[in-house]
């Protein structure tokens, strides 16, 4: 397990009651122990993010999430990440990762976005209306094709031990069809490290880091519920049917 992922509390909390239940990821409640971790995790960001390719005073902010864990020497900590990526040349060592390793055959993932990035400049350059159509349903179906890739190749392990792939999960939910970026929320992220690394989740809260988003006024700091169309089915695979997972070890 890499230790330095788990964030050690810098306040006290020896006095502060600890959830027996892990919380609704979709509820509103963020318990006291949470919003301590988020606070610190949030002072980190600032920190840090003067380092990354990304300045949210200018452009859109990002949402970001940490999940309290027990270990198994009984001590408390937290787990951070980011919803998606910081940015194409931005990274931060300390965030738990993408389940989808990039280095998945060979790093199929970086030779297909040279090649989409190889279609969206011939349609840039393109003059012909008919070419054009072509070349903008070729750049649909590659683009399709890559994102299929990646969900046949994130593989979430839920509390039973068992493993699908994103596919698998959303043919097995009512939600059709997997939304893209499905996978790359901060809570499954989260879940994923904590089921795979014996950490016992305790409480988990996400917020929001920056500018709101043009279709939604969410507010810098903000505590929001894990989204419904991308991670319901796969936190409910996870937490075994909605079940919210009750592990915290006395």
């Amino acid at each position: 397990m890499k230790d330095q992922l788990i964030f050690s509390f810098d306040t006290d909390i020896s006095g502060i009651h600890l959830p027996e239940n892990l919380n609704n990821p979709f509820g509103d409640e963020i318990p006291h122990i949470a919003r301590i971790a988020a606070l610190e995790f949030q002072q980190f960001i600032t920190q840090e993010s003067v380092q990354w390719d990304y300045d949210f005073e200018v452009r859109q902010g990002k949402m970001f999430g940490i999940l309290v864990v027990q270990k198994n020497d009984k001590s408390y900590g937290y787990i951070g990440t980011i919803s998606g990526k910081i940015s194409r040349h931005s990274t931060c060592r300390n965030f738990i990762p993408s389940v989808f390793d990039d280095a998945t055959d060979d790093y199929f993932i970086n030779r297909d976005m040279t090649e989409l990035t190889h279609i969206c400049n011939k349609i840039n350059a393109c003059t012909n209306p008919a070419e054009l159509i072509e070349l903008k349903e070729h750049r649909r179906r590659h683009s399709f094709g890559i994102q299929q890739r990646i969900f046949k190749n994130s593989n979430f392990k839920n509390i039973r031990g068992d493993k699908r792939n994103i596919i698998e999960i959303f043919e097995n939910s009512s939600h059709g069809n997997p939304p893209s970026a499905a996978g790359e929320c901060a809570a499954p992220k989260l879940l994923q490290y904590a089921i795979e690394n014996q950490l016992a989740p305790i409480a988990i809260a996400e917020f929001w880091w920056g500018n709101p988003i043009k279709t939604d006024d969410r507010q810098h700091k903000a505590f929001y519920p894990a989204c419904k169309n991308k991670c319901r089915p796969i936190l409910e695979y996870m937490l075994d049917d909605g079940e919210l997972y009750t592990q915290a070890q006395t």
